[in-house]
């Protein structure tokens, strides 16, 4: 088994749509300002993946000054780096994302959030957890100044039978 960890931070920018675990939160009074669509839950998740490989971060992955990247989906860039894990030989196993941010209020679209990330991660929904939290105030996260996710992937290797298929529970 190999675990990693990520973590991601954004400031809010009230021209952007925001994005969370690939869903768009509607009515938000802002977004986040990024290279891509900023979404910090899945730029943490990445993070926590590559780091279980040792295969670097984000940034080398997918660089801010690459204009390819600009505007990028972040499932996209998820969907790449899963694949790479993937032929690397591990699954996605189970995954923990803690998001912190004082509003918009997150408990109604975290359902939303888990099931995005399951299809992108390939795994069940159970296996897949998402919580938001608050700053209590303090700081760029309590002022609403930004957004941040920390995350945890547990990754198991690939095991096949004779059929090839991954027989792993």
């Amino acid at each position: 088994m190999r675990i990693g960890y990520g973590f991601d931070i954004h400031r809010t920018d009230a021209d952007r749509p925001l994005v969370l675990g690939g869903v768009t939160i509607e009515g938000a009074p802002f977004g986040l300002a990024g290279h891509s669509d900023a979404d910090v839950v899945i730029h943490a998740l990445i993070d926590a993946l590559l780091g279980a490989l040792a295969l670097g971060d984000i940034g080398g992955w997918f660089p801010d000054r690459d204009p390819q990247w600009a505007g990028v989906d972040s499932r996209t860039l998820l969907e790449r780096v899963v694949g790479e894990i993937v032929r690397a030989g591990y699954r996605p196993r189970n995954v923990d994302v803690t998001v912190i941010a004082e509003r918009p209020r997150l408990a109604p679209r975290i359902g939303a959030m888990r099931r995005s990330l399951a299809g992108l991660l390939g795994c069940p929904e159970e296996a897949v957890s998402v919580k938001a939290t608050t700053h209590e105030g303090i700081g760029p996260l309590g002022s609403q100044e930004a957004i941040a996710a920390h995350a945890v992937a547990l990754l198991t290797p690939v095991e096949t039978g004779l059929s090839g298929e991954d027989t792993a529970p």
